[in-house]
């Protein structure tokens, strides 16, 4: 079975990084992923839920989902949620094995760059950090260019090493 290179963003980031600990991808390229849960998180969450309410948000979201109510919500509240407030997954990151590259804007409006902090701290062996000024939650989408030379370079590098 071929192993695969993964690429996550934001809550598929941190699926990606749980993949990573409990199998061997080949790497993984993750872009404003969560470890644990910041109140900026919680913030920007409530922000996107009042968005939401004033219709800003169901439009675009209904153009790449078939429910996007559910969509939304499934998230949402998933995140709002106060048991959800210890969430971490922290303890799984010495499990990986594979390459890491990490990417997060400064201007991210869901988390800090503690987030990529304790993944460096957490996979220090093969953990690469990217951190973009002027790049808010979706660096695929603010700096598209950089962020797909980033991960072709780490995918290039990992096959030519296996």
């Amino acid at each position: 079975m071929r192993r695969p290179l993964l690429v996550g963003h934001s809550d598929g980031g941190s699926i990606a990084l749980l993949y990573a600990a409990r199998f061997d991808p080949l790497a993984i390229a993750i872009m404003a992923p969560h470890v644990f849960v910041e109140d900026v998180t919680i913030a920007g969450i409530m922000e996107a839920r009042a968005a939401w309410e004033q219709g800003k948000l169901k439009e675009p979201l209904a153009r790449v989902h078939d429910d996007p109510d559910g969509a939304f919500f499934g998230w949402n509240d998933g995140w709002l949620n106060p048991a959800f407030r210890t969430w971490n997954i922290e303890a799984e990151l010495p499990k990986i094995r594979c390459p890491v590259l990490a990417i997060q804007g400064y201007d991210d409006q869901y988390a800090t760059m503690e987030q990529l902090d304790r993944i460096a701290r957490g996979a220090p062996e093969r953990t690469m950090l990217l951190k973009l000024a002027q790049c808010g939650h979706a660096p695929q989408r603010d700096q598209p260019e950089v962020v797909m030379q980033a991960i072709a370079e780490l995918f290039d590098e990992t096959r030519r090493a296996t």
